[in-house]
């Protein structure tokens, strides 16, 4: 075992703005430091239970703000490596790294002595003088400790701790079997007709692809998305895409990365820890600290998309399915084929090549121009610094500084490229969140990570459209960590109702459909030419491309969440049959034996989206209907652009997030911004 003394995540960081040592940090290094972590955060509780003192904010609810830092810090850096950089051994150490937090987080939430204290000062808070983030602060921690079981007995008490142990444990082994269930996949080829249809770009990242698997072959077609979705929306070869697209939509279900046993343990364990908490079912647990507030108002926000959507998605998949035919390929659109099909049509509807947009989208043309928007916006700069330790060799860093002032933002890291060790998709992370810390308020430092087109030997990373577009979500996502202003780290940032998160993200979308914004960094990158305004138009025009199909497809992925999560899922039987049964309202193309959603569903069993799902589309409303107000004042208005900084990024959980969001507009959000955005009303 490490000498406590030695291991650097027991020291204080002593790197620029006191970043994350990596190179220092060892695998042997995560379990003594969590170890020590808990052992530290037991003694303050101690202190805390010990004092004489009458209970007040300070030595009750700051101190169980404050109670873990080190154990906070050891464990975030570890969860961030167990999805972007996860070697076996570090994945390994999840089984006894996730039961100690569980056992730990329990100690703390179940203790009556600790709530006791908290009762006295939530009971008497409005004779505190405290300010509002303080009032919101303890209102979380109360509601935290009531919602974790600090008021069920002793019986009840050990059955959530039982039940807290085993979900700690499933989770990481769902996102683990899903990592190695997709590695697993590689198909192999030496023929040039196997790459009929493939443009250069893509030919190109196969050829990679092969190297970096290691395989024979010329070529490898993976599951990563930069691999796989060219593959499937170029390739002329339908049995290539077949079985791609099989590999693809069987992932993790049978073989021996199942997650079946596993997605249906985790329902059934949510569903009798919400049981024992006095909640219906794991959805009304969840959606009682939610803007939705209820299954119903998820459930009726849903049906009203699917109703105005699922008959004009039924005509999209039509056209497609026609247009086909006119090809002369057959009458019949199987889901292999959508993909192709769809991009062909598009072409032709509006002489769009999605291809031929990729030379004016470099990547670090793209990055730089989101700083340039940042600073546009929200008054901030990016510059890029090598000092700073990254956990690989791809990661990059920049300091982010206020331009009036000079002063420090926060740390902004940006991992951009797959890799066996990285878990699919995208998605920001706070590796240091903004406030209270080490005895001051601290900035933040937050990572984004993706997995976009990486550069081969002769050309550089260039974007399709789809990635761009991730990479302003994510920005958005980190503009919303970097800009908070609280004092409390546990409301701070992105610390908010998990259907406002997506705000901020979706929000910075819409600027790239904007001329203005896209000559500041879509410049071919060989020439120096800016994006032709033709080409601008034509994304503009295509907006609404198959738009419908689009939200049923995004309200069926919501409603398989409701349908694990709302219910008793101890019904669920067969799972073919099951995800059958709920999503055949929401099914526009027919669908494949053999293959299934939910082992994949890593997002609602492995990443905090479960009763959630729903919340892309909730902040889709949010983020339309606020580019509207930029729209109405001017794209570039200054005082939209500070209002949005100061009532929404800024401000983090410290108050309710309508509240927020009606100062900034001064007024609800207006329900139908989406379905007019999308060409649905």
């Amino acid at each position: 075992m490490t000498n406590p003394l030695s291991n650097p995540l027991l020291k204080k960081f002593s790197g620029p703005h006191g970043c994350i040592p990596y190179k220092s940090l060892k695998v042997e290094h995560f379990l003594p430091a969590i170890e020590e972590g808990i052992k530290l955060a037991k003694a303050r509780l101690n202190e805390l239970k010990g004092q004489s003192a009458e209970p007040n904010f300070e030595n009750t609810s700051l101190a169980l703000e404050t109670l873990s830092e080190t154990l906070d810090t050891a464990s975030g850096i570890y969860f961030n490596l167990f999805s972007a950089e996860a070697s076996t051994e570090l994945q390994a150490l999840a089984k006894d790294i996730s039961p100690m937090l569980a056992a730990f987080s329990n100690d703390v939430s179940l203790d009556a002595d600790v709530f006791a204290r908290l009762k006295t000062v939530y009971e008497k808070r409005s004779s505190l003088g405290l300010t509002g983030e303080q009032n919101m602060l303890l209102e979380n921690q109360y509601k935290g400790f009531v919602r974790n079981g600090a008021m069920l007995d002793d019986d009840q008490k050990a059955k959530l701790r039982k039940i807290d142990e085993e979900l700690s444990i499933l989770s990481p082994k769902f996102s683990e079997n899903l990592l190695n269930a997709s590695n697993d996949y590689v198909l192999e080829l030496n023929d040039e007709k196997d790459l009929a249809g493939l443009p250069e770009s893509s030919v190109e990242t196969l050829a990679q692809a092969a190297k970096e698997r290691e395989v024979s072959a010329k070529w490898a077609v993976t599951l990563d998305y930069p691999v796989f979705g060219p593959f499937m929306k170029y390739s002329t070869r339908a049995d290539l895409r077949e079985k791609v697209y099989m590999a693809f939509a069987t992932r993790a279900v049978g073989g021996k990365y199942d997650n079946t046993d596993t997605a249906k343990r985790t329902a059934q364990l949510r569903f009798e820890r919400a049981r024992l908490l006095g909640f219906d079912t794991h959805a009304d647990y969840v959606l009682a600290e939610r803007m939705a507030g209820s299954k119903d108002a998820v459930l009726k926000f849903e049906d009203k998309i699917l109703k105005i959507a699922k008959p004009k998605a039924d005509a999209e998949v039509e056209e497609v399915r026609k247009f086909k035919a006119e090809l002369g390929d057959g009458d019949t659109l199987d889901p292999w084929d959508f993909s192709f099909y769809s991009e062909k049509l598009r072409e032709k509807k509006f002489d769009l090549d999605e291809e031929k947009l990729r030379p004016y989208f470099k990547l670090e043309n793209v990055i730089e121009g989101a700083f340039k928007l940042g600073t546009r916006l929200f008054g901030i700069e990016f510059k890029q610094i090598s000092n700073v330790d990254t956990y690989h060799p791809d990661v990059t860093t920049y300091e982010v500084t206020d331009k009036a002032s000079g002063e420090f933002v926060g740390l902004f890291y940006a991992d951009f490229f797959p890799r066996k060790t990285k878990k699919s998709g995208a998605w920001m992370t706070p590796l240091k969140e903004q406030g209270y810390f080490d005895g001051s308020v601290q900035r933040p430092h937050v990572s984004i990570v993706c997995n976009f087109t990486k550069p081969t030997d002769s050309r550089p990373s260039l974007l399709t459209f789809d990635e761009v577009n991730t990479l302003y979500h994510e920005f958005g996502h980190a503009l919303h960590g970097l800009l908070s202003q609280c004092t409390y780290r546990s409301v701070a940032g992105t610390n908010v109702y998990w259907d406002f998160v997506e705000l901020p993200s979706q929000f910075m979308e819409n600027w790239l459909l904007e001329k203005e914004v896209l000559d500041t960094f879509a410049v071919h990158y060989q020439t120096g030419e800016k994006i032709p305004s033709e080409f601008v138009e034509k994304l503009q025009k295509a907006r609404q491309f198959q738009a419908a199909y689009m939200n049923v497809r995004q309200v069926s992925f919501g409603l398989l969440d409701m349908a694990w999560h709302g219910v008793d899922p101890s019904s669920i039987g067969d799972l073919f049959e099951f995800e059958d049964k709920v999503l055949k309202d929401t099914r526009v193309m027919p669908k494949v034996k053999g293959t299934a959603s939910s082992p994949a569903f890593a997002h609602i069993f492995a990443g905090g989206y479960s009763a959630g799902y729903y919340s892309y589309k909730w902040a889709e409303v949010l983020d339309a209907d606020a580019f509207a107000y930029f729209k109405e004042k001017g794209l570039f208005s200054e005082e939209v652009a500070k209002s949005y900084k100061d009532n929404v990024l800024s401000k983090g959980g410290t108050e309710h997030p309508m509240e927020l969001y009606k100062r900034f507009r001064g007024r609800e959000p207006d329900a139908d911004a989406l379905l007019r955005r999308d060409g649905l009303l």
